[in-house]
């Protein structure tokens, strides 16, 4: 069975799509991260580093509910085996059996939050989910040119056609207890989920962090973030401002563990 965990009366699920291998040599995915920082990041988690010192990378996506209410599912894994991430990600993935096993019908997904529009994220949106509108930052539609060239006829065009793109300016609420929260960087129109109850709260990454080592020092860029600075500002800022509210929890698609306790964090100011 997937793994859950709860905030308030919303269930979050984590939904394993795949795992792999990344592309390139992990020491060229972080440049800066020195030899101590990644000796604690492989510390704390060992289950993203193979034998051989490669990264292994986990592909989430994450469902959200009250109850047997409708759900909201945070991105879409890689794929099926045409997936657009076929090129390098480990298609086919898996997230139909996953939500199957989780006790939840494609049907009963309204939204599908696209943290962005990277390909190991959209894999399964569209047709797969026929009742949901997937939502998506103004920001990032305006910046087509960066992701994949068929990214408009293959997803976004039909979903405009059918009426499901939900296009939103930055922060948005969703439903109660549930906000979009607009953190560019990594993407122009990146965004993330918070689940928040009062007196417990989860947050959804995104690829706002993607590496352990961005919790041991959350300035540390990583090398396919389309802004390193912009998104060094939107993860030290957002990380630090929850941290300042008490524990909370991040639902996070590539770390080891989907549900990973705010640590401690370093009082560092962007670089």
């Amino acid at each position: 069975m997937p793994l859950t965990h709860t905030v308030g009366s919303i269930t979050v699920t984590a939904l394993l799509d795949g795992a792999g291998p990344f592309f390139q040599p992990r020491a060229e995915a972080f440049p800066d991260a020195t030899p101590e920082q990644w000796h604690e990041a492989d510390r704390r988690d060992p289950d993203t580093v193979t034998p051989d010192g490669r990264w292994w990378l986990p592909f989430r996506a994450f469902a959200l509910r009250t109850g047997d209410g409708p759900v909201t599912l945070v991105d879409a894994g890689i794929g099926p085996a045409d997936a657009l991430a076929a090129s390098w990600a480990p298609v086919p993935g898996r997230l139909p059996a996953e939500l199957a096993d989780a006790g939840i019908d494609p049907a009963d997904v309204r939204t599908v939050v696209l943290t962005h529009l990277h390909t190991d994220h959209i894999g399964w949106a569209g047709p797969h989910f026929p009742n949901a509108d997937h939502l998506v930052q103004r920001a990032e539609l305006a910046a087509l040119e960066l992701f994949h060239p068929e990214l408009p006829a293959r997803l976004l065009g039909p979903l405009r056609a059918a009426g499901r793109l939900r296009v939103v300016d930055g922060d948005t609420t969703l439903t109660p207890g549930v906000r979009v929260l607009s953190t560019p960087g990594h993407t122009p129109g990146h965004q993330s989920v918070l689940v928040d109850d009062g007196d417990d709260r989860l947050l959804v990454t995104g690829d706002l962090l993607v590496h352990t080592l961005q919790l041991v020092d959350p300035t540390l860029a990583y090398a396919h973030e389309e802004n390193p600075s912009e998104a060094r500002a939107s993860r030290t800022a957002l990380l630090h401002s929850l941290a300042d509210h008490g524990a909370t929890t991040l639902a996070t698609p590539h770390l080891g563990h989907p549900f990973t306790p705010l640590p401690h964090l370093p009082r560092l100011s962007p670089r």
